[in-house]
């Protein structure tokens, strides 16, 4: 049973000294640095989504969204709260879910006047979608209709995006790399990608948005071992491919004319070595907060690597209305969010 709970802010108990810092930095250190590059500079606040872990815990922090009404919302592998809902300030609003033991990606859609979220669950082998008080109203099971899999655990879906016509696109960035195309019923329409080396295949297809920056729309998919972003059809078809060199990307967050990518890793991929990366409408990478300053030779971007440590493991780049951002990172000592104002 998904359990829901309104709090009230006298018990929020958001006391920064109860909560699990961000192991990877001292907080005071980072307090009024300014980070990034060129016209993208953000100034940090690490504290900002600190909550009492005894009441509130998280495991890997994996994705943000902001909803209709301007809050943020967490999603978290942690069943005694999967999902944990802020206002910007940072202070707790709502808490529900304990159904989700691999919740992993988070996608909020507009459908007729209500948001709707869908998760993408690791353990579960499905994606599920819900309302954004968590009432499930619908499941997308394994796939053994594709044809591609023989059994559900080869099925481990990381992300999601939603077409204007409420078609439905999972990327199985854990499993076996395809990508499944669904109509809003539920009905696959269709599946490529799938393991390889060629350009129209993945090696961790970790994240799925679609690109409106252009007339027609576009898939724009991670191929994170890759260090790539690879831009599709919405049928399937590989239009482009865009070089990160040394930037483990996870999902891309398109907002304006702008890519955000949480960087989980960087240079040869070792631990505690993240950033973010932000591309302009050219896919051009034009900001690095945390990382070594752009630089092209030839048109080709040179490998990025970390600079700062501020960040273990980012997950996810969440941007509200004033092109803040709120990240979340996996497996950095339970920490929660940190916040981005940009100047």
């Amino acid at each position: 049973m998904i359990r829901r709970q309104f709090i009230k802010n006298i018990s929020a108990c958001a006391l920064g000294g109860l909560a699990f810092g961000n192991v990877f930095t001292n907080k005071k250190k980072w307090k009024d640095v300014i980070v990034g590059h060129n016209t993208h500079r953000y100034k940090i606040d690490m504290n900002w989504g600190a909550l009492n872990n005894q009441f509130y815990p998280v495991n890997d922090c994996h994705e943000m969204v902001q909803d209709s009404r301007g809050r943020i919302v967490l999603l978290t592998n942690h069943t005694k709260n999967n999902v944990i809902i802020y206002d910007k300030k940072g202070t707790l609003q709502e808490v529900w879910g304990t159904e989700f033991p691999g919740a992993h990606g988070l996608t909020l859609n507009v459908e007729n006047g209500e948001d709707m979220l869908y998760i993408a669950d690791n353990n579960r082998h499905e994606v599920i979608k819900t309302t954004i008080d968590g009432k499930v109203v619908q499941v997308f099971p394994y796939p053994k209709v594709s044809g591609k899999y023989e059994k559900a655990n080869q099925y481990i879906p990381t992300e999601t995006a939603i077409a204007d016509n409420g078609g439905v696109y999972i990327a199985d960035g854990y499993g076996l790399q395809y990508i499944l195309h669904y109509n809003a019923k539920g009905e696959l329409l269709n599946t490529f990608g799938g393991r390889g080396e060629g350009n129209q295949y993945f090696d961790n297809a970790h994240g799925i948005c679609i690109d409106t920056r252009a007339d027609t729309p576009s898939l724009l998919i991670t191929d994170r071992m890759k260090n790539q972003l690879k831009r599709f059809t919405l049928d399937g078809q590989l239009l482009e491919v865009i070089d990160l060199p040394g930037a483990y990307i996870c999902r891309p967050v398109i907002h304006g004319e702008y890519v955000y990518l949480a960087t989980i890793w960087s240079g040869d991929g070792g631990a505690n070595t993240g950033f973010v990366s932000i591309l302009d409408k050219n896919n051009q990478l034009i900001s690095a907060p945390g990382g070594s300053t752009p630089q092209y030779e030839n048109g080709e971007l040179q490998p990025m690597y970390q600079t700062l440590k501020i960040f273990q493991h980012p997950h996810d780049v969440c941007v509200d209305e004033d092109e803040n951002l709120y990240v979340a990172q996996w497996n950095s000592g339970r920490s929660y969010p940190i916040k981005m104002y940009r100047i």
